[in-house]
């Protein structure tokens, strides 16, 4: 499994949902932009898919 970020539709620091939602903090802000900082906490729930409101968060397999 692999989180991954659409920069063509996240809209970074002014929404971080992603940030602000996900249980294991997996997210940070770097400048702008969001970033998965530590993947290898993240249990791949899908809250933050489920909390992206442009859809740029997914959680696929590889």
């Amino acid at each position: 499994m692999a989180v991954t970020i659409d920069y063509n539709l996240c809209k970074g620091a002014e929404c971080a949902e992603c940030v602000n939602n996900c249980p294991m903090e997996v997210f940070e802000i770097e400048g702008d932009r969001v970033v998965v900082a530590r993947e290898e906490d993240c249990t791949y729930c899908g809250v933050c898919e489920d909390v992206c409101p442009t859809g740029a968060v997914k959680v696929e397999p590889e």
